[in-house]
């Protein structure tokens, strides 16, 4: 696990202006994460403050990277894709 006050003032910077700004309420619990962890919070509290596993931050504590919010998007949430397409809605209606 990193240490307490291990990202530099750019990178907290960015995680608190892309915690402002994301739309996703899941990645913004994992920005969330990062900045607890940096404030010294042991992945147990921040497990317990969310309401979670430990299992979880503890995987996104060493999985995301500051300095790339693309981490913090889970894979599975880049192919998920509509059931029903646009052409198939069109055909129903």
């Amino acid at each position: 696990m990193p240490a307490q006050n291990h990202l530099n003032p750019k990178q907290i910077e960015k995680l608190q202006k892309a915690l402002k700004e994301e739309n996703k309420a899941n990645v913004r619990e994992k920005i969330l994460i990062l900045l607890l962890l940096n404030d010294g919070k042991t992945p147990s509290k921040i497990a317990d403050f969310f309401g979670g596993s430990v299992n979880k931050v503890s995987y996104w504590c060493l999985k995301g990277d500051p300095d790339n919010l693309e981490s913090l998007i889970d894979d599975r949430m880049k192919v998920n894709h509509k059931k029903a397409t646009d052409k198939y809605i069109d055909l129903l209606l």
